[in-house]
């Protein structure tokens, strides 16, 4: 009997994707315009059969719009972005959407040390270094296909950072791919790899109000966070390198809780956050440890019906109310966003862990793989 051939590479992808349309998926790429150097940026957006759809976006590997149904089945937009790359370019310090690296989060003052030798990374943030410095992977056009899988579609973005990027060591190897599937979960996976020994911690950076971008308010949005701990904080936004409980505290997240039962306590942390009005920018110890099957966190808005479950293999998760929005930046569709008109969920290692000692490390080191998975589930109301 003659053996069947191999399925070729191209066939097998043919295969793929008819597979995806027969399951009510699609795939669509375009263009978005370029920066203002030339470089052309690309979009994909990713749909499923119940109208949930993504449009991701080479430019900072940006989540760029993300439509969900609401109770009544009404789609809108429920993160924050703009319409066009001058947006993204002249309002890049809000980070909205952005694949965030090579360090996520902050560094003090800038530094830190591998192996006796101290690097320095530009201080963006006071004097801290913020996700990766001023020119971090937000402000970078990554190169991207089509990533479709049996049961999902998706983009997988590469970019290569070279040694010294930022002050950072080591020519980094990393891609970022995004996935929908038809139970409307966006998954987002991350690998990347180096040829000398650096620090790393990815995330995600999309600002989400479930009532749709643009919406006034998220207090009365009511999340749940598996985290029994968090990493407190000194004036700086830098952690002190405790791990305390939460109860007792605004930061008490472990029974459904809205986000404006106690953003305007007083307490140090809060002011710490945003001195004005107060607001929540912490760093969560999730109670998952690590597992992506577990439920980490959840957020539910009542008037909506619209619900996020978040699930990730990080340790931990930066909640952050957008407390320093104030109405000035319009965004898609010419919508202003207000203060505390967002939140995120910034799926992470600890802020600043290359300088505390007693915080999971960051290090990779050549031929170690990192990698990371974050989902999003969007249950139908």
């Amino acid at each position: 009997m003659k053996a069947a051939p191999l399925l070729s590479g191209i066939g097998l992808a043919l295969m793929i994707n008819l597979s995806a349309q027969a399951a009510g998926l699609s795939n669509e790429r375009g263009a978005f315009g370029q920066t203002p150097d030339g470089q052309a940026v690309e979009k994909f957006t990713l749909k499923n059969s119940h109208g949930v759809e993504a449009v991701v976006i080479t430019y900072g590997g940006i989540l760029q719009s993300l439509k969900v149904p609401d109770k009544n089945g009404k789609l809108d937009d429920i993160v924050l972005g703009f319409d066009d790359v001058a947006g993204y370019v002249e309002n890049g310090n809000v980070y909205f959407g952005a694949t965030i690296g090579r360090f996520g989060n902050r560094l003090a003052n800038g530094r830190f040390e591998l192996d006796g030798t101290t690097y320095q990374v530009p201080q963006n943030d006071g004097n801290n270094a913020l996700h990766g410095g001023p020119q971090g992977f937000d402000k970078r056009v990554w190169e991207a296909r089509q990533a479709d899988q049996d049961g999902r579609v998706g983009v997988e973005l590469t970019y290569v950072s070279p040694d010294g990027e930022m002050g950072f060591p080591g020519t980094l190897t990393t891609r970022v791919t995004y996935s929908l599937d038809d139970d409307n979960t966006l998954r987002i996976q991350y690998h990347a790899t180096t040829d000398k020994p650096t620090v790393l911690n990815l995330t995600n950076h999309s600002y989400f109000n479930l009532s749709g971008a643009g919406s006034p308010s998220i207090l009365e949005q009511v999340a749940t966070l598996h985290a029994s701990r968090y990493t407190p904080v000194t004036e700086k936004l830098i952690p002190t390198g405790e791990l305390p409980e939460v109860k007792g505290t605004p930061m008490d997240f472990l029974t459904p809780t809205a986000f404006g039962a106690h953003i305007r306590d007083d307490h140090p942390q809060l002011k710490f956050a945003e001195p004005e009005q107060g607001g929540f920018d912490f760093n969560w110890v999730l109670d998952t440890e690590g597992d992506v099957s577990k439920l980490a966190a959840e957020v539910h808005d009542p008037a909506s019906g619209r619900r996020l479950l978040m699930y990730t293999t990080e340790p931990g998760v930066q909640l952050y109310t957008s407390n320093f929005l104030d109405g000035s930046i319009k965004g898609k569709g010419g919508k202003t966003y207000p203060h505390w008109s967002a939140f995120t969920l910034e799926t992470q290692h600890f802020p600043d862990a290359p300088n505390q000692p007693d915080f999971a490390s960051t290090r990779l080191n050549p031929g170690q793989t990192y990698t990371q998975t974050t989902l999003y589930r969007f249950p139908t109301p």
